[in-house]
């Protein structure tokens, strides 16, 4: 049967012999207020609740009071609630029902829940003059009218904010909050999280009962227990892992990522990964924000893009801890570095479970699916997943399975949580069938009036006073390079730039020597060069340099690349510091510099003082480092790369004429012992290329033979094919005594032979460029062309390395083949699918059924290729020479043949048949010669 709040409050007047007076509804909210301060200093005396019966028609009439009274006070709503079940109780002899025992308490804790939200906004507690308005009278006459069954009541036991109750008390406090001039979006907010929080309230209420609902609630005292025990451990975990974020210190400054933190903002991005350009830029948080409450996007997985330094991780500090003080408990922000994760389950769930080692996950096999928790999971680092080189899950496996969770979450009404992933502009680029439910957007470049907003703040810090001016009047002068304005666009070196300026450690000179691909190598030099003399002084004026690391600056810097080797390949995060003693071991000055500041400082003090120079303590791993940023990471490793390439290249006087420094053997296994480990980024290659052409005098022929040689070595098999201890064993014995797992002998050798094959297309492009070195330095992947013979072998090495693991060869080289020369290549029924073959020479090449889906063949060379068979669907063909090319039965649905040529009188025309697909093909309009036949086929002409 149904009840109304009325009757169940003229049930109580009843219990209490007493009557209605009637009252304005100012003078009933004083009766309530009243009530409760009076029962917060006596709270045994059953007569105080009399007047608040008399007087009032619900507990909620409250709010007609001043808020700065109802919050600010600390009055006891709960205990007052619970008051009027007990005595009632006492009186009558009977339990109350559960209707009535809802009404009372969830207006208590309504209340209760009110006090707590609002309380976080002081202009809202300084509303002391209500302006009682119609509105809010005509929603407390509602309230008296609600009715309440046995299962109505039940439901707002198990899940308030959901409840028909909710409904009607979030009505009285819209109206109320609009009375207090607060903006209706802003009241929304404020009601949601009223709302929301009100059920830990209603469990505080529950269990402090005791014997007044034993009877009537279910479940037990216990089962409401461990809720509010969730409850709490959810406070905890906000409080130690997402409000602290923004207050931590950068670097090894001693300013936080708050005081210098400022809005970025982004692009759309679309389907095919591109950045509209004629949009205008978007208010990064902002749309995050009004994405993360549109309750039409709860399936989109919202994506953020950016390039390195970008500010992407900063973001996520911000941006987690934003939710929690303005949303929660709508939404509780759940921030995850994807670095940090170890094991990789079937679902994303799983992964959570098995990585998120809080309490009130590991305790409840249904965190997921309880309605009164609603999880925001901010996963970031996309790119730092290490899971290619560890299981057989990859990052397209991966980013399905956030897409499923995603799309579950929005099936199922129990979960409802969100997704937002970070990661850098390449990570999805040739992931070949993204999820359709990726809402992306790139971070842009800092704009004028962003890049002053950062001034500001950088000015407003005590050891930046009165320099940042100069600074930025430098960043608009003529002596400013204009490579080194547009770097200043990126949030990290824009800061390294301005630290730099600020300790007249900013080498001008060399950055206006510097080209486009080596302005950021230098400013990255200086930053280390920065860092590595920094004076550190005690109060007595001690050099804490040198007194901490027991290092000079070469020195130091010799141990920070060989750190750099260690977390790369550890999987680009977090490495031991055994590993790192042990790849010193042949260096006797370093190894005995680190023993003597071990000696002195003990091993825990000098992974802190390495802190000072991007390195500290890993979060994950006991007795790890990694590096602040993954891009200082990335430039040591090339530095160290760089070194060793160097030193390939050297030879010396002897009595029989000229030696390598560096014999074939030993050459060998460095490069087993540097590049077994997994793929080289294009940030290390970039950053690596940049390095090794500031050198005028690099023999970049020498290094070619040298590599070369080892190529067509590996191609053979030569260093996994022994009956005695191989190069690729011995590299995978010493990453597994250091914990990397996940290899076996085959990984370490396959991604040995992609990245020297990827330095090689690097030189080959790169020499390209240049009439001395053109004719000398050509890479032939697949061998160079013999005759009328197509050459196989790179079509056996694609079948090798993914022998063990699909799309092993695109993941790692795939990116890497622009300008690669492929002529008279045997490709026949390779997958080539998404690999970047623009400006490619592939003439004569034989690509009969190969899979080149969604590849990048824009401008390549394609002249007299036997394409027959071949899917190109959504494959990227603009400004390609197709001329004299077989297409016969190949499928170009989707293509782009945008000022594609496809005839001329020595080639001859492209032939197809009545098998070739055109569906959907795009540019055909703005290609060149096209055949006057295909025209006509396609209702062109």
């Amino acid at each position: 049967m149904n009840k109304r709040l009325s009757q169940t409050w003229q049930k109580f007047r009843q219990s209490f012999s007493v009557g209605e007076t009637l009252t304005t509804t100012v003078e009933t909210g004083k009766a309530v207020l009243e009530a409760a301060k009076t029962f917060q200093e006596q709270s045994d005396k059953v007569e105080l609740l009399k007047p608040l019966l008399q007087n009032s028609s619900s507990l909620l009439d409250v709010l007609c009071s001043p808020l700065a009274q109802v919050v600010g006070a600390g009055l006891p709503f709960v205990p007052l609630g619970i008051a009027l079940l007990k005595y009632s109780r006492d009186i009558t002899k009977q339990d109350p029902s559960l209707e009535d025992c809802v009404f009372i308490v969830s207006q208590a804790a309504y209340l209760e829940s009110i006090k707590e939200i609002l309380s976080l906004y002081p202009s809202i507690k300084s509303d002391a003059d209500p302006n009682i308005n119609k509105e809010l009278t005509k929603q407390l006459q509602k309230l008296n009218d609600i009715e309440l069954d046995y299962e109505s009541a039940s439901d707002a036991v198990a899940c308030f904010h959901e409840s028909e109750l909710a409904k009607v008390f979030n009505q009285v406090l819209l109206a109320r909050l609009a009375a207090a001039n607060i903006p209706n979006a802003n009241a929304k907010i404020l009601t949601q999280r009223v709302a929301w929080n009100t059920h830990r309230y209603i469990i505080k209420a529950w269990i402090e009962s005791g014997d007044v609902i034993k009877n009537i609630i279910q479940p037990s005292f216990g089962d409401w227990q461990k809720e509010q025990q969730k409850f709490s451990s959810i406070d905890e975990y906000l409080k130690t892992h997402i409000a602290n974020k923004p207050l931590d210190l950068v670097f090894d400054e001693s300013f936080s990522f708050q005081d210098i933190y400022v809005p970025l903002k982004a692009k759309p991005v679309d389907k095919n990964g591109e950045i509209d350009q004629k949009l205008d830029s978007l208010d990064l948080e902002t749309w995050a924000k009004e994405n993360l409450l549109n309750p039409n996007n709860l399936e989109q997985v919202i994506f953020i893009q950016g390039g390195p330094g970008r500010g992407k991780s900063v973001f996520c500090r911000m941006f987690s801890d934003w939710v929690r003080q303005h949303l929660h408990p709508i939404w509780t922000p759940i921030l995850i570095r994807l670095r940090d994760l170890d094991s990789f389950e079937s679902r994303l769930e799983n992964t959570l479970e098995a990585e998120l080692k809080i309490s009130f996950i590991q305790s409840d096999k249904n965190w997921l699916t309880n309605k009164n928790t609603r999880f925001l999971f901010i996963l970031d680092g996309f790119d730092e997943l290490h899971i290619e080189a560890r299981s057989n899950l990859n990052l397209e496996a991966f980013i399905k399975q956030v897409s499923g969770f995603q799309q579950e979450c929005k099936s199922y009404r129990e979960m409802g949580h969100r997704v937002i992933i970070t990661g850098r502009s390449m990570s999805l680029q040739g992931i070949p069938h993204l999820p359709r439910n990726l809402e992306r957007v790139e971070i842009v470049e800092m704009d004028g009036e962003l890049q002053q907003k950062w001034l500001d703040k950088w000015e407003e810090l005590p050891a930046n006073k009165g320099k940042t001016a100069a600074f930025g009047q430098f960043l608009q002068s003529d002596k400013c390079p204009s490579e080194v304005k547009k770097l200043a666009q990126e949030p990290l070196l824009l800061y390294l730039l301005a630290a730099m300026y600020r300790d007249g450690k900013l080498a001008i000179d060399k950055l206006k020597q510097a080209s486009r691909s080596t302005a950021k190598i230098v400013i990255y030099q200086e930053a280390l060069n920065w860092v590595l003399t920094k004076q550190r002084s005690e109060v007595d004026g001690t050099n804490l340099n040198i007194e901490l690391t027991q290092q000079k600056p070469e020195d130091l810097k010799r141990i920070l690349t060989e750190a750099a080797v260690c977390v790369v390949q550890s999987g680009g995060e977090f490495a031991s510091m055994s590993m790192l003693e042990a790849r010193l071991q042949d260096d006797e000055k370093a190894k005995a510099l680190i023993e003597k500041a071990k000696e002195k400082l003990g091993n825990e003090a000098l992974k802190t003082a390495l802190a000072a120079f991007y390195i500290r303590p890993a979060d994950k791993q006991e007795g790890g480092v990694e590096f602040f940023h993954k891009s200082f990471g990335e430039f040591l490793f090339a530095e160290r790369l760089k070194l060793r390439l160097k030193a390939w290249t050297q030879y010396y006087e002897a009595e029989d004429g000229k030696q390598l420094v560096i014999p074939e053997a030993e050459m060998n296994w460095q490069i087993y012992d540097l590049l077994g480990f997994g793929r080289l980024t294009r940030e290390i290659v970039e950053y690596l290329m940049g390095l090794l052409t500031e050198n005028q005098d690099f023999l970049w022929e020498q290094l070619f033979k040298r590599l070369e040689k080892f190529y067509v070595n590996w191609c053979k098999g030569k260093f996994i094919d022994s009956a005695e201890e191989t190069l690729p064993q011995k590299k995978l014995r010493e990453l597994q005594k250091y914990g990397i797992q996940g290899l076996g002998q085959r990984h370490v050798d396959i991604y040995t032979g992609l990245n020297v094959m990827i330095l090689l297309l690097e030189l080959h492009r790169y020499a390209q460029g240049r009439d001395d070195l053109k004719k000398q330095i050509i890479f032939y992947p697949s061998g160079e062309p013999e005759g009328n013979y197509n050459t196989d072998q790179l079509l056996r090495i694609i079948n090798y390395t993914d022998c063990f693991e699909l799309e092993t060869f695109y993941s790692v080289v795939g990116q890497f083949f622009r300008g690669a020369d492929l002529s008279g290549a045997n490709l026949r029924g390779a997958d080539l699918s998404c690999v970047n073959l623009s400006r490619a020479n592939l003439g004569s090449a034989d690509l009969n059924s190969a899979d080149l889906r969604d590849a990048d063949l824009s401008r390549a060379d394609l002249r007299s290729v036997d394409l027959s068979d071949a899917n190109i669907r959504n494959a990227d063909l603009s400004g390609a020479n197709l001329r004299g090319a077989d297409l016969s039965r190949a499928d170009l649905s989707g293509a782009n043949l945008s000022g594609a040529d496809l005839s001329n009188q020595f080639s001859g025309d492209i032939r197809w048949d009545k098998n070739t697909k055109w569906d959907d093909v795009k540019g055909l309009d703005t290609a060149r010669n096209v055949p006057e036949a295909l025209k006509q086929q396609l209702g062109l002409s």
